[in-house]
């Protein structure tokens, strides 16, 4: 395995350097911050993992050694693992006051292109394991290997998800389409 490109952002950071937990929030925020919300599909609530992603960071930059896996991928494993905790509490909160129905219509200028929007939706409706290989893969711009390493299973397991993956997108799409 090559050089990590991380290796001294991460060093630097668990040396207690400021600008270096600057420069990694900069080189890594987006994306965990776009994993996060396909993977949620709420942006305060995919703001608040890229939050605690970035405590973990810190936390654990002065330990963290590389040893088979690149550090973006334990920044998107741990990311993921935030996901799920997520979703995970959403199944077991239960209560018996109903909560109240705030405006959920986006402001003009935030409304997606309507295929984003669909495709959007239909990933959420996906099993989460598929949701997540697509997730790392095609808007994560993981390689097959990576995404695999992240979720910790092995490139055959990766490229099954995938393929069950799209072809419920597929089946939800087109049945959607019926719909209109």
């Amino acid at each position: 395995m090559g050089a990590d490109p991380d290796e001294e952002l991460v060093r630097r950071i668990g040396a207690g350097d400021p600008a270096a937990v600057q420069a990694m929030v900069a080189r890594k925020l987006p994306r965990i911050l776009a994993l996060a919300r396909r993977m949620l599909g709420d942006a305060a609530e995919a703001e608040d993992v890229a939050q605690e992603t970035f405590v973990r960071i810190w936390r654990h930059a002065s330990g963290w050694r590389q040893k088979g896996a690149r550090f973006d991928t334990w920044v998107h494993r741990v990311a993921l693992n935030l996901c799920y905790d997520r979703l995970r509490r959403r199944r077991e909160w239960t209560t018996d006051e109903l909560p109240e129905v705030a405006d959920e219509t986006p402001l003009p200028d935030a409304l997606p292109g309507d295929e984003e929007r669909r495709v959007g939706q239909a990933l959420l409706r996906i099993a989460p394991r598929q949701r997540e290989a697509i997730v790392l893969v095609y808007y994560q711009d993981l390689s097959n290997i990576e995404a695999a390493s992240a979720m910790q299973v092995s490139v055959d397991a990766l490229e099954s998800l995938l393929a069950r993956g799209r072809r419920a997108l597929q089946a939800m799409l087109i049945g959607d389409d019926g719909d209109d």
